[in-house]
């Protein structure tokens, strides 16, 4: 069995909490150190086993991630836990391989407006970049994995409907330049259902042994059925961030990502099991109300509790 195999089985659903990254970039106050080790231990201890954890960007423009390195040990200190963390130039690779991080995911935009409005380079330009990543890897000691996300993949912030076939023609670069997998990202939440499938069916096909991963934004509230969408055409890693936490600082418009919270209660009830305790799980959102009380958070399962059980406290 691979890595990739081991770390992602293809016949379960693997949920990843991006919570402590994509979640967190655009809050005003973000927890302490200590808080977040407290926020992977106890999730983790609810089953969680995938956690994005930061990024390598300057600490200067991005101090909530100065402390990336911290996380990404607290999770390589838990059995069977993996972290993700992001870089997207050469600087911010070699400080992830130095980390000892599971996991690098990189970003290609699916419009050649969004990657030189917020990236300044074209989109050939940033696979050339997942590809130099990728050489990167192969050249390191523990070999991480790597991811490409494609931005904008169902709808861009500047140029609005996206041609699913230049998305899956950017799959196709990713998937040869030696990515582990592709994740396709609603970044700005304006897909429904029936364009989340029709995509999810066609890169799920085109990635053939490769999984696909899916990252919704909750913007217009259909962040649950597209992921329900995704998941009926094969699609088996989902993001979702702990009460729906995030939002990104180059996609004007981009509110937070589904609820992690939710997420794992679709898995659940379409029969995907999940190994995560809901109740448990719920209760971790008490360190992001102690640490940033004027985020909202968000989710049906925290605000109205599990069928059969008294309303959660943690709304």
């Amino acid at each position: 069995m691979s890595r990739i195999e081991t770390i992602y089985p293809a016949d379960r659903v693997s949920l990843r909490e991006v919570g402590l990254r994509d979640g967190l970039q655009l809050v005003k106050k973000f927890p302490s150190t200590a808080a977040k080790q407290r926020w992977v231990r106890e999730e983790y201890a609810a089953g969680v086993r995938h956690f994005e954890v930061g990024s390598f960007l300057p600490a200067k423009t991005f101090p909530q991630f100065v402390d990336v390195r911290d996380v990404v040990a607290t999770v390589a200190s838990l059995p069977g836990a993996h972290g993700i963390a992001l870089a997207l130039n050469e600087r911010g690779v070699n400080e992830a391989l130095e980390s000892g991080v599971g996991e690098i995911a990189s970003v290609v935009s699916a419009t050649e407006e969004h990657s030189q409005a917020n990236a300044h380079r074209s989109r050939d330009s940033a696979i050339a970049n997942v590809k130099r990543l990728c050489e990167m890897r192969d050249a390191s000691a523990h070999k991480p994995l790597v991811n490409a996300a494609i931005s904008m993949a169902l709808g861009c912030s500047i140029t609005g409907a996206v041609d699913p076939k230049e998305v899956l023609r950017l799959v196709d670069k990713c998937l040869e330049a030696g990515v582990d997998f592709v994740a396709i990202a609603d970044t700005v939440g304006y897909a429904g259902p029936k364009q989340v499938a029709e995509l999810s069916r066609a890169a799920v096909k085109l990635a053939g042994r490769k999984p696909i991963c899916i990252h919704l934004h909750d913007t217009r509230g259909m962040g649950i059925a597209n992921a329900a969408a995704a998941l009926d055409e094969g699609v088996r890693i989902l993001d979702g961030s702990l009460g729906g936490l995030g939002g990104c600082p180059f996609a004007p418009g981009a509110t937070g990502n589904v609820v992690f919270e939710d997420l794992v209660f679709l898995c659940d009830s379409k029969g995907f099991a999940t190994g995560i305790d809901l109740e448990q799980l719920i209760a971790v959102r008490k360190i992001l109300r102690e640490e940033m009380p004027n985020e909202q958070l968000y989710g049906g399962l925290a605000r109205a509790g599990l069928p059969g059980g008294s309303a959660a406290k943690a709304a």
